[in-house]
């Protein structure tokens, strides 16, 4: 099997992919930002159910610096390129999160450049597509940008769409052989291994611990963090990934109402904390002048994308779970983790 390697291999997203590379029999190497990290790696493996990883080992390595890149990638066949700046706040100064995303990503695409790997995969965002749009019906694809003069675009968003850019203009004009494929996931949900996990887990968090008393009126795809990782692997693979956008997204749009409702009505007493009211936009609007949190959401009320998965259904295989199945188990994770109120 051929060796791989995962960028950030601490993050959600990252030890899905490092887990499932190794149950299909590669060789695993990821990277940490500290050595110290590589304990909290090999405990989330355990809860996910891996045997001692023997195929995995570990380099330290950080998206701001040079250091360990080009060793990290020496001998690999592949480059799953996860690991992403990310904050639940917004950045007084944008470039705090741009500049570490798209230079850490050519970092990564000249480390691979240099050491012959073949394909390299890049975890972007359904928010380098679907931002910055006037309202419409017609599902986002892969053809689809964002537009960063939108009164939507923040800066997560804008630093996952520039970073993406980036990498599609250095295979352009600097890559060499080097081939590239990028999934664009929607809000990732599914089953937590530990403390590290998406802004999408910390909402089911909040709404099971009870945190907001009424939820803001807020839309967008859902996607299991399994069926990610599945994606990823595919995409690395498949001969018909090569130089291509793969948008992973479950089903339907939903609200974070609708998450309410599938909570309650799947955990019962478990959920007894859930919300069940929407606030109206104005008092979002009021309560984001003293809450930095909710700055971010502001300019999302009430917009609603729809995006469509058809092409990585019909090129790849790629069949995810349901909306649900992913909400329910981040709640049922969260829950046995002991990551909410009891």
């Amino acid at each position: 099997m051929s060796t791989v390697l995962v960028t950030g291999g601490s993050g959600f997203v990252g030890v899905h992919v490092v887990l499932q590379l190794m149950a299909a029999g590669h060789k695993v190497r990821t990277t940490v930002r500290r050595p110290d990290r590589r304990d909290d790696v090999l405990a989330m493996l355990r809860e996910g159910g891996a045997a001692a990883p023997e195929s995995l080992s570990f380099f330290t390595a950080d998206l701001t610096a040079d250091d360990g890149w080009r060793e990290a990638a020496a001998g690999c066949d592949y480059v799953l390129h996860v690991a992403s700046p990310l904050s639940t706040n917004v950045p007084e100064d944008e470039s705090e999160m741009i500049i570490p995303a798209r230079d850490g990503t050519l970092r990564v695409l000249r480390s691979a450049r240099e050491a012959g790997v073949r394909r390299v995969v890049i975890t972007s965002s359904l928010g380098a597509i679907g931002y910055g749009h006037l309202p419409r019906e017609k599902p986002f694809d892969e053809t689809d940008w964002t537009n960063l003069e939108g009164a939507d675009v923040q800066p997560y968003i804008k630093s996952k769409t520039l970073a993406e850019r980036a990498a599609w203009d250095f295979i352009a004009h600097e890559g060499g052989g080097l081939e590239l494929s990028v999934v664009n996931p929607a809000g990732i949900f599914g089953p937590v291994l530990g403390p590290d996990f998406s802004g999408s887990i910390e909402i089911v968090k909040s709404l099971l611990d009870g945190a907001m008393p009424a939820v803001p009126r807020v839309y967008f795809g859902v996607v299991d963090v399994r069926d990610v990782a599945d994606l990823h692997l595919r995409a690395m693979m498949a001969p018909e990934a090569k130089g291509e956008r793969f948008i992973a997204v479950s089903g339907e749009t939903m609200s974070i109402l609708d998450i309410g409702k599938v909570l309650r009505r799947e955990l019962g007493p478990r959920a007894r904390r859930v919300p069940r009211f929407q606030a109206p936009d104005w008092l979002v609007r009021l309560a984001a002048t003293r809450v930095p949190l909710l700055r971010a959401v502001v300019p999302m009320l009430g917009r609603v994308r729809h995006s469509s998965s058809a092409k990585a259904r019909s090129v790849l295989g790629w069949q995810p779970r349901s909306n649900d199945e992913a909400i329910l188990a981040t709640a049922e994770s969260l829950i046995r983790l002991g990551l909410v109120r009891s």
